[in-house]
């Protein structure tokens, strides 16, 4: 236990420190293997498990059920980015807010982007060049900036009913729900995060204003597009062909219905608005390399996660979760939310937590719908550590900023919002 709780406290030290995810996560999967006594590696056809296989599995594994949806949804991403749509959807969202509102049109805009199917990886590179505009503008702490795209992002959209995040899809393929699992809860518990979080984050941004803190500016920082761009109501036809897709497919498709959104997205976005692409091969390129950043950084932490898996420790830690005296839905929100805090993944730890918890839950009479919802929001709280991918690509690659400077308030944003949100979600279920 000492070397499971000593390796993901290095994972996390390492990652605050500037550590590649790729080199970080095997070396503290190592660190746990050698405190475990799990050998390095074994002869073929030994049962017997070891660090190499174990860790790949979970890398490979990963990579295999969801590079697809990370690639379209990189890809769509991409094209409404550089076809001008996302910045069309956000100038919209400016011009009906108002410059004063330079914050609350950044969170909107990362919402509809990510509620319409964007990756939230891509929500973050495609949101930010207006987040810089609009923070320089407004003269905010751009400290706050990865906070604000968080919290847009992977809050109160990205575990919400009916999102077509992969969070909300991997509870299917285990409980046999649909995305629209637990949908009445999910919406008060939404518009709660929302409408918290924002009062939250204003709060923070308000206290650095008035203690002297400012909009610094920076060699490289990103232009606004000044070119042709579409309508936003041509913007938004790609973003409903996303949602109108997995919402009709879901029931035959499950979770390859988000698959077959997306193609149609990608596909959409290019009919309709190919004239105002600037450079076809240039975002394609751009956009399957970005996928594979950002499945590529998940899988890391999955593969360090896969490896704990197999440790004695583990299996005492998830035997003593899921052996929590009371209601079923507390001992699974405290389960998923302690193995995605683990692997530092949303994604990753319901891939992991869902084979072994979902049949004990089940069998036990939970509601599976009850069941999907909880286990998607409290997969979003503890997966933020400062480990997580995500969160190390929009704090370091994205915003150029330090964990030291940024990860508070995106900590108390996207960890403590969220475990409010699954009290108040068991709360409700319970009601």
């Amino acid at each position: 236990m000492l070397g499971l709780i000593g390796g993901l406290s290095l994972l996390i030290f390492l990652t605050i420190r500037g550590m590649n995810l790729m080199i970080a996560g095997p070396l503290c999967a190592l660190i746990v293997a050698l405190t475990s006594q799990i050998p390095l590696f074994v002869s073929e056809g030994t049962a017997q498990a070891d660090l190499v296989n174990s860790y790949m599995s979970g890398f490979a594994g990963f990579v295999q059920a969801w590079f697809l949806m990370f690639l379209l949804g990189s890809l769509f991403g991409k094209l409404m980015e550089d076809s001008g749509s996302a910045d069309s959807i956000s100038a919209w969202v400016v011009n009906k807010l108002g410059m004063k509102h330079a914050v609350l049109a950044i969170v909107a805009a990362c919402a509809i982007l990510t509620y319409g199917g964007v990756s939230v990886f891509v929500v973050a590179f495609g949101v930010y060049p207006m987040a810089i505009s609009l923070f320089k503008q407004a003269n905010l702490p751009r400290r706050f900036i990865p906070a604000t795209l968080a919290f847009g992002s992977v809050t109160f959209t990205m575990t919400s009913a009916g999102s077509p995040e992969i969070q909300n899809w991997i509870p299917i393929k285990y409980l046999n729900t649909t995305p629209y699992a637990g949908w009445e809860v999910s919406l008060v518990v939404a518009v709660f995060m929302a409408t918290f979080g924002f009062w939250w984050l204003r709060k923070m941004i308000n206290k650095a204003v008035a203690n002297g803190e400012s909009f610094e500016v920076r060699e490289g920082d990103p232009q606004q597009r000044t070119s042709a761009m579409p309508s936003p109501a041509l913007s938004l036809i790609p973003l409903a062909v996303v949602l109108l897709t997995s919402f009709f497919l879901h029931e035959s498709l499950r979770q390859y219905a988000l698959v077959v959104a997306l193609l149609g997205g990608v596909i959409t976005c290019w009919l309709i608005n190919h004239r105002y692409i600037r450079n076809l091969g240039n975002a394609i390129n751009l956009g399957t390399t970005g996928a594979l950043i950002a499945i590529g950084n998940t899988a890391a932490v999955v593969g360090f996660g896969a490896v704990a898996k197999v440790t004695p420790a583990f299996s005492d830690a998830v035997t003593l979760m899921t052996s929590i005296p009371g209601n079923e839905l507390i001992s699974a929100a405290i389960a998923v939310s302690v193995i995605a805090g683990l692997t530092g993944s949303a994604s990753g730890g319901q891939a992991i937590a869902l084979p072994v918890l979902a049949p004990h839950y089940i069998d036990a009479g939970v509601d599976p719908e009850e069941l999907h919802r909880i286990v998607a929001i409290s997969s979003g709280a503890l997966d933020s550590l400062p480990h997580n991918g995500y969160v190390v690509t929009t704090i370091r690659a994205i915003c150029g900023e330090t964990h030291q400077a940024a990860y508070n308030p995106l900590a108390a944003l996207t960890v403590v919002v969220p475990l409010v949100g699954v009290i108040i979600a068991i709360g409700l279920f319970l009601l």
